[in-house]
């Protein structure tokens, strides 16, 4: 007599991501196909069977252990499955192995160096650092990428952390920009638009207009920006000239 034990439900997975969601005290898990679920989510994807590994809900999924009925409806009020999968689909926590998570926090550490070499140069040169200068500085100075944020998001808390604690001499990129104003505008404005600037390279008081160049954080643009727009009304402008990289060049 043949041996008929191995469990039918022992279904070996592969490229699956895992969502998992705790309700009524105990967990559910759905196997679904990899970047299925955030297609799902944007809506994408609207074919739940394209989504779905198996179209079952489980209390494990890498045992194959399959939840009970009675369970389902208890916590979600209902045993239809295709409704729990959605709920499960919609509100779950997608579980990624370690594996994937370490893959993941690479690229986003080297996203995030991208974009800090991006706003960043070496204060004495003026020149921008490769991106692998500053992942090691990011080492250096033990950064921690954290993964449920945006690279951008992290960018400003590790250029304070390598100026900080890092042995890279690092200072954000400037950027020059000329504010031109009417003259009449300029005498109640004038403290208002410099007080940001790192360097005022032209200021120039004519009958009727007022024109300034200056080096300033990229991060000013704004706010000298939402000035001209509140006080000006229209008659004041900002334009970017170029990024102070090439400013001693």
């Amino acid at each position: 007599m043949s041996k008929i034990n191995q469990p039918s439900n022992q279904i070996k997975l592969t490229n699956v991501s895992i969502v998992r969601l705790k309700k009524g005290g105990k967990r559910f898990e759905i196997a679904c196909y990899k970047n299925k679920v955030q297609e799902w989510r944007t809506g994408v994807e609207t074919n739940l069977d394209d989504v779905l590994q198996i179209s079952n809900v489980f209390v494990n999924v890498s045992k194959g252990e399959v939840a009970k009925a009675g369970d389902l409806q208890k916590a979600f009020g209902t045993g239809e499955v295709s409704d729990v999968v959605k709920e499960i689909l919609k509100k779950g926590e997608v579980q990624v192995g370690e594996k994937e998570r370490d893959h993941d926090l690479t690229s986003l550490r080297k996203e995030i160096a991208t974009l800090v070499a991006d706003k960043c140069v070496e204060p004495a040169t003026q020149r921008p650092y490769s991106v692998g200068m500053i992942e090691k500085a990011m080492a250096e100075a033990g950064f921690s990428v954290k993964q449920n944020k945006t690279a951008k998001s992290q960018v400003s808390e590790c250029i304070k952390l390598l100026q900080s604690d890092s042995n890279l001499p690092i200072q954000r990129a400037r950027m020059r920009v000329r504010v031109s104003m009417p003259t009449h505008d300029s005498k109640r404005l004038r403290e208002q638009i410099i007080q940001g600037a790192e360097k005022i390279e032209d200021d120039e008081t004519g009958q009727e207009e007022w024109e300034v160049v200056m080096l300033i954080d990229p991060g000013q643009f704004r706010v000298i920006n939402e000035i001209l727009q509140k006080e000006c009304k229209g008659r004041g402008r900002i334009e970017t000239m170029s990024f102070a990289a090439t400013a001693n060049a």
